[in-house]
């Protein structure tokens, strides 16, 4: 299982989930060039350790374990994969 960030990121993009996360998953991150041009943080699912370090700092409440994704915000899922998928290498 993998921790999702889900829409209510969006317009926010609090880097407190980013600082408190050890495995750098999270991205954009503050210091990344595209960070501004980004509604929001995604989680990288090859990468999150399922530490949880994350969720509780989240000003929002938008990070969630995949599993416990609220039906509403389950396009959230895809839409983390498929940052990561399209992002270049």
């Amino acid at each position: 299982m993998t921790y999702v960030i889900t829409e209510a990121c969006a317009g926010n993009k609090d880097t407190a989930c980013w600082e408190a996360c050890p495995a750098d998953a999270i991205h954009p991150g503050p210091k990344d060039a595209s960070f501004g041009t980004h509604v929001q943080l995604y989680i990288d699912p090859t990468e999150c350790i399922d530490c949880s370090a994350c969720e509780p700092v989240c000003p929002v409440e938008a990070i969630y374990p995949e599993d416990d994704v609220p039906e509403e915000s389950h396009g959230s899922i895809a839409v983390n994969r498929d940052f990561f998928t399209a992002r270049p290498a």
